[in-house]
């Protein structure tokens, strides 16, 4: 069912866009309340899935202006167990949600993907608390079983890969790696941090990325950074390791503001696009495996457009 699962396209290493920030344009320029931020229960009904689609073809229509290849992502960060009990969501009903979600995405891949570059479905998946304030910390085995549900349904659909968002400590991240692993899914792990560049249990980047290489039961094909803005992780990446090799995605904020300041803050900080761009065209002079680029909070297509062509002008 799925198309690319067995050969990920983004691996040979020519360039690929993703979206951006899809629930902050949805609260902030679209004015829809997100209970718990949770974009997914929008799928059930028409227009809640035409509001998605609205929100996610500009990155599509960037994809096809820049001959680039697209991964595109399901709206279903916050689509499991805990958060929708939280929205009284049936399990049923979630998955029913979670398959419309790659319904959606499927039908993208038809139309936009005749003009011969890759429409690749990533099956996203969030942490299973708040990446923005993180309560506890998962032990393996523990993340492993929950978020194998989430997994295991997107494991019969036209995913081709999971992407995991916001992660907080390295845990979870091994957990997640294990269920895809054993679902027979390539995975790739997505790391938030601070403004010190340091994960929010205050564990270094790199000390992350290369504990979960030594898992024996891990293998993610890549590692992202993602809900951060450049001057929060710059420091922290060391050229010439192995770890920093790992990473071949970039989703950044586009505000500088902490995760705390964000959390609180009543309005949209869109940053400037132009400046984000060159900020991420110096980050590849360090990572130079990237080759995926999009954005997260407070992003737009303009912003994924600068962040683009400045790289792929570098």
């Amino acid at each position: 069912m799925a198309k690319y699962r067995d050969a990920l396209p983004q691996l040979n290493g020519d360039w690929f866009l993703t979206d951006g920030g899809i629930e902050t344009t949805l609260v902030f320029h679209k004015g829809i309340d997100l209970p718990e931020f949770a974009s997914f229960p929008l799928l059930d009904n028409e227009a809640g899935r035409k509001t998605l689609r609205d929100c996610v073809r500009p990155y599509l229509d960037l994809s096809r202006k820049h001959a680039a290849g697209i991964i595109i992502e399901t709206a279903t960060w916050r689509a499991s167990r805990d958060w929708a009990q939280k929205l009284g969501i049936s399990s049923a009903d979630l998955e029913r949600l979670t398959r419309a979600a790659v319904d959606e995405v499927a039908a993208f891949r038809e139309e936009y993907g005749k003009n011969g570059n890759p429409v690749v479905i990533s099956g996203n998946l969030g942490p299973r608390g708040d990446a923005y304030s993180p309560d506890r910390q998962l032990g393996i085995e523990e993340a492993e079983h929950y978020h194998s549900e989430q997994v295991g349904i997107f494991r019969d659909t036209e995913v081709d890969l999971v992407t995991s968002m916001t992660l907080t400590h390295v845990e979870e991240a091994i957990g997640i790696a294990r269920a895809a692993g054993a679902a027979g899914l390539p995975v790739v792990i997505g790391f938030t941090v601070e403004t010190d560049g340091r994960l929010p249990n205050g564990e270094s980047l790199g000390d992350a990325i290369e504990a979960v290489d030594r898992d024996d039961c891990a293998s993610p094909v890549y590692y992202m950074i993602n809900c951060a803005h450049p001057t929060h992780f710059a420091s922290a990446l060391e050229p010439g390791t192995g770890w920093i090799e790992r990473i071949r995605c970039l989703r950044a904020n586009a505000s500088a503001l902490s995760h705390a300041e964000l959390d609180e803050a009543a309005e949209i900080d869109e940053g400037n696009p132009a400046e984000l761009g060159r900020q991420h065209r110096q980050l590849l002079e360090m990572l130079t495996n990237v080759n995926i680029l999009g954005g997260c909070c407070g992003t737009d297509e303009r912003h994924v457009d600068a962040i683009f062509q400045a790289c792929k002008a570098s």
